[in-house]
């Protein structure tokens, strides 16, 4: 099987699911826990009241969000992360790392416990070794 290019089909399908600025924030808001939509609200700021509710919808739709009533009159929900939207944290905290060491500042985190600058990597559990570049090792979605 061909590895799969670095921009190709799960790049795709991603960004069709949470592709856009608001819903990547709901999903960053929603990592702390279930929000009720008025708490959403808030914690985004400047998010409009109908372009939060189409995301919420649309992040319900692709399986990210699960929609729990809290007040049946009038219907009210709660919103939460499913076991696949979770799965996006790692994925939000490298862009989150990117975004930092792209501003003024040049951000990384850093362990706390050393101090020393934090790195993201490929690891295989079964060689028991990093995968420094993929372009000597590409990688394989099968």
């Amino acid at each position: 099987m061909e590895p799969m290019a670095r921009t190709g089909d799960g790049l795709d399908l991603a960004l069709t699911r949470v592709g856009d600025r608001w819903a990547l924030r709901v999903v960053d808001a929603l990592l702390g826990g279930p929000r009720r939509f008025t708490e959403l609200q808030h914690d985004l700021g400047d998010v409009a009241t109908n372009v939060l509710s189409q995301r919420l919808k649309q992040l319900e739709q692709a399986g990210v969000v699960v929609a729990r009533p809290y007040s049946t009159r009038p219907l009210r929900n709660a919103y939460e992360l499913t076991a696949e939207g979770r799965e996006l944290a790692g994925a939000l905290a490298l862009l989150a790392d990117w975004g930092a060491r792209q501003g003024d500042a040049g951000e990384t985190p850093h362990h706390d416990a050393c101090g020393s600058a934090l790195e993201a990597r490929w690891y295989c559990p079964t060689c028991e070794r990093v995968v420094d570049d993929p372009d000597d090792e590409p990688l394989r979605y099968a």
